[in-house]
């Protein structure tokens, strides 16, 4: 086999292997931040765990993320789009109707946090090992360690933006920026308007955009620490 092709399909296992780590990681912190908040449910549905296959969902994480890929390493051309993928989403029951609304604020944005915490890991590690990128030096592994700070930072800010089902809308719902018939409106043609959402320039502008804050934060620890 072509050793190009061949290292080509090995960063392609190893972005595979750190998406679902990462999706992994996103549910999960929704399921504990909600047994944080005495949410039985996900505990009682084995997600309070950090085991990425609890939470890994056959199409989302595995079969269309694997497409998206390996198909350009086998075309030899890259997709008109990025990577997408999802976990099996974290069922909460807000039991409480005093805390409900507070509840279900910390519960959702407690997915993107972790992501951005996962972000954050992988830089101190990059600090700590003394690694630069773009050097010679443990070039494969700064390489693995920078795909990852990049896939937490894009799904953090992907997750973010306020459309159904994605977490920004749930926030945007609780804080009363979203009337309950705009959310029911949104939820109900999201699919539709993520489709479309997601080939236009603007999307890439406001998940770039997004993403800015994060992928400073992880500079900042990657080479201020000392």
């Amino acid at each position: 086999m072509d050793p190009q092709l061949l290292d080509q399909l090995r960063w392609g296992a190893l972005s595979l292997l750190l998406l679902v780590i990462s999706i992994g990681l996103h549910e999960f912190g929704h399921a504990w931040v909600a047994d944080l908040r005495g949410d039985l449910l996900p505990r009682a549905q084995g997600r309070v765990t950090l085991n990425p296959l609890a939470h890994a969902d056959l199409l989302g994480t595995w079969v269309l993320p694997g497409i998206m890929i390996f198909l350009p390493i086998l075309l030899g051309r890259p997709l008109p789009f990025g990577l997408l993928g999802w976990g099996k989403p974290v069922q909460i029951s807000l039991a409480n109707p005093r805390t409900r609304q507070m509840d279900d604020i910390l519960i959702t944005l407690a997915g993107p946090a972790m992501n951005v915490v996962l972000l954050m890991v992988f830089a101190l590690i990059g600090q700590i090992a003394g690694l630069v990128p773009g050097a010679a030096a443990g070039h494969d592994f700064t390489r693995f360690l920078l795909t990852g700070i990049f896939m937490n930072a894009g799904l953090a800010a992907f997750n973010l933006i306020p459309l159904p089902p994605l977490d920004g809308s749930r926030v945007f719902y609780r804080l009363g920026i979203y009337s309950t018939d705009v959310f029911l409106f949104l939820s109900q043609w999201s699919f539709f308007i993520l489709i479309v959402f997601i080939n236009t320039d603007f999307f890439y502008e406001v998940v770039g955009w997004l993403m800015t804050p994060f992928l400073g934060l992880a500079q900042l620890i990657w080479s201020a620490l000392g």
